[in-house]
């Protein structure tokens, strides 16, 4: 009877939210970025897997050719942290978000905060930007946990962050509220509830980054996971929701991330969450439209095991994604390169591999997060054993040193993994 009752408000909500958004003004195109505006598409060999080596170097941000720099953010003294986002800042520094308490979902749960200075490749002391009692005082209601920050920039040039907050239940009864700030990050406004829906608020949660359209209002990749689990593409103007659409359907796709072709056309790769006999590999949707609709597209035959992806457009068209390309567990993290063909990934970097260790002694290494400082090189951030979050910068000349290496198809390099 429960179940019944809750399909029925769900219908309910999903007509009034069909009127709701029908009215709408048309959508704008995606505003195109550096990235998308010169973006080359040039076949690969989909057979040959190259992995080029990793090492560390603290000291310095300017990385060699064949150099990354490995770093943690800062500890927060909470035994478990999770979820953790990056935004390029106006002076260049690259402020990062997480969340942190005694474990995922309880009541002393905080979103963190802290600043990287490429200058002297550190990180500044962590704050809070939002607690729970903060959010119950800002949003004027129970809030009983909070999650998955992420910051995007609006038009204007401030600050936004969306992040996930609950009141009853699990993630399935999250909401997504949002806080802005004028000083880069310094202080921020009181938090607002995004309205999704004008019956039933509940089941929207926010793991990607936003996407800019041309008319100055964003497009917020979101997912729903009550009664079903699919993606919605959310439209914003500063607080409020003006339309939304589902983007996959069924129970078997959330957390999208979009990559941007042209300013119609895009492509949403998204965690799958399939039952156990079913094929453990990226679904796929895409648009012609901007976002206004999406069809569901063949999978990218890459395994993955119900664990969220990461994904980044370089200037020079270059596509990155960092995941957990294996069916089961989440032991094994890695980062994969594309110029553009939807089926043409290879593995470029074996970021974690606790394959050879027995199952009860493998670490778990996921929720990754991407963003480029200035087009050519490449901010990437994980959970890492649910106890710190590593941060590890890529140069544009490993980049570069990447890139040709993969065009270099006779030539396979071996792998070499970290410890």
């Amino acid at each position: 009877m429960t179940r019944v009752i809750a399909l029925c408000f769900l219908m309910l909500s999903a007509v009034l939210g069909y009127l709701h958004i029908d009215s709408q003004p048309a959508w704008a195109p995606f505003k195109l970025t550096d990235a998308v505006k010169t973006a080359s598409i040039e076949a690969l060999s989909p057979e040959i897997t190259r992995t080029i080596p990793l090492y560390k170097n603290g000291s310095s941000v300017k990385s060699s050719a064949t150099q990354a720099q490995l770093n943690w953010l800062p500890d927060t003294g909470a035994a478990s942290v999770h979820a953790a986002s990056l935004i390029v800042l106006k002076d260049g520094g690259i402020r990062a978000f997480w969340f942190s308490g005694s474990r995922e979902g309880a009541k002393d749960v905080v979103i963190n905060s802290a600043v990287f200075d490429p200058q002297t490749a550190k990180w500044s002391a962590p704050t809070v930007v939002m607690d729970r009692v903060s959010a119950e005082t800002g949003l004027s209601r129970y809030i009983a946990k909070l999650g998955n920050p992420v910051p995007t920039r609006m038009a204007d040039g401030r600050l936004q962050l969306f992040f996930v907050t609950v009141s009853i239940g699990g993630w399935a009864g999250s909401s997504i509220s949002t806080i802005i700030s004028d000083d880069e990050g310094l202080t921020w406004g009181q938090p607002k509830r995004l309205i999704t829906s004008p019956l039933i608020n509940l089941s929207t949660l926010v793991k990607s980054p936003a996407l800019p359209f041309s008319d100055g209002l964003l497009g917020l990749p979101a997912y729903h996971e009550w009664i079903g689990r699919f993606g919605e593409f959310l439209r914003i103007d500063v607080d409020q929701v003006i339309d939304k659409r589902r983007m996959s359907s069924g129970r078997d796709a959330i957390q999208p991330v979009v990559f941007v072709d042209d300013a119609q056309q895009a492509s949403a790769f998204f965690r799958q969450t399939r039952g156990s006999a079913q094929v453990k590999q990226i679904p796929v949707s895409q648009t012609s439209n901007a976002g206004k609709s999406w069809q569901v597209a063949g999978d990218i035959p890459i395994p993955n095991p119900n664990s969220a992806i990461a994904a980044l457009t370089l200037n020079n068209g270059l596509r990155l994604m960092v995941l957990n390309n294996i069916e089961t567990g989440r032991y094994r993290l890695v980062m994969m390169m594309s110029e553009g063909q939807m089926n043409d990934w290879q593995v470029v970097q074996v970021l974690e591999d606790d394959e050879a260790l027995p199952n009860e002694q493998r670490r778990e290494f996921s929720y990754p997060y991407l963003i480029t400082a200035d087009g050519s090189d490449v901010h990437l951030v994980y959970t890492w054993d649910r106890k710190k979050i590593r941060h590890v910068y890529f140069g544009s000349d490993w980049v570069e040193h990447v890139h040709s290496q993969l065009k270099t198809p006779e030539k396979i390099i071996s792998k070499e993994t970290q410890p």
